[in-house]
């Protein structure tokens, strides 16, 4: 049987990765110190949450994320960094357009071949990590690692955990599911947020995020027989005990939650086959959104 792109993609990622902490262009990313301002609609929206979290954490300067379309004007900014696969999605290159000469801006992307090339101040090209697929699923884990790799971190065991990743079963409970609820903490939240998206995208499952510590307020209602808790990263001491009293199922593996949500790819492909999709070809999606002027 052959591969769909989308697969093909998703096991490429653990060499993607290797190859993005390898080349980190500093020069053209966030400065220790700079104000910055991440932005990005769909997937890159939740990628620029999780590099938001990682570099305050890390100590480099206050990071803001917001989807480009909502991004506040007239707040100052050092940087402005553009997360975006295509280089052609309306919202972001008219944000681009917009900032003003006192804020350095920056573009990731796929293709250099597209207008986000000429309101970039820099761009970084990840032409290696480019989709067929309509589903991001590559290009966001690599540039979210090449991120990583920018504020000092050592990618080794989330590069190991990838490979686990890629080749692990997936259990028949998680392909049958009624529904699942991604849970993140600090910087998985934006991939518990991406890991739901890629579930409703591939296989049109009902799918929910939330920070963990949320999740007690009110959404834990909807846990019970058929439904999956899955967390990406470390859960709150309690919560699994609290989801597996009302006898929904709760995951939560060790990996590196990139590497989880690699896992949580592979259940949206599965669940679109069960269904009789096609992963590549989601319904009502095109690869990049551009709006009429």
């Amino acid at each position: 049987m052959v591969a769909t792109h989308t697969e093909a993609e998703i096991a490429s990622q653990p060499d993607c990765w290797r190859r993005a902490v390898e080349n980190v262009p500093v020069d053209a990313l966030p400065r220790p110190g700079e104000r910055v301002a991440v932005v990005g609609c769909g997937t890159s929206w939740f990628i620029a949450m999780a590099y938001a979290a990682l570099r305050e954490r890390a100590g480099q300067g206050e990071t803001d994320a917001f989807a480009a379309s909502e991004a506040p004007v007239g707040r100052r900014y050092d940087r402005v960094l553009a997360l975006s696969r295509s280089g052609t999605t309306t919202e972001v290159l008219k944000l681009l357009g917009d900032t003003g000469p006192g804020t350095s801006t920056t573009a990731i992307t796929a293709d250099p071949d597209t207008p986000i090339m000429g309101v970039a101040g820099q761009v970084i090209v990840l032409d290696y990590a480019d989709e067929r697929s309509v589903v991001q699923t590559r290009f966001a884990t690599t540039q979210l690692a090449m991120l990583r790799a920018s504020l000092g971190e050592d990618l080794t065991q989330a590069i190991a955990d990838a490979e686990r990743a890629v080749s692990a079963p997936i259990a028949g409970e998680l392909v049958e599911a009624e529904q699942f609820s991604f849970l993140g903490a600090g910087w998985s939240v934006g991939l518990a947020q991406e890991a739901a998206l890629k579930m409703r995208e591939a296989s049109r499952s009902w799918t929910e995020a939330y920070p963990a510590m949320e999740y007690r307020h009110g959404p834990i209602s909807i846990a019970g027989p058929g439904r999956v808790t899955w967390m990406l990263g470390e859960a709150p001491e309690g919560l699994r005990e609290q989801v597996e009293a009302t006898g929904g199922t709760f995951l939560q593996s060790g990996l590196d939650p990139m590497a989880e949500l690699i896992m949580a790819q592979r259940v949206a492909v599965a669940r679109a086959f069960a269904r009789g999709l096609n992963p590549d070809e989601p319904l009502h999606l095109t690869r990049s959104v551009i709006l009429s002027p």
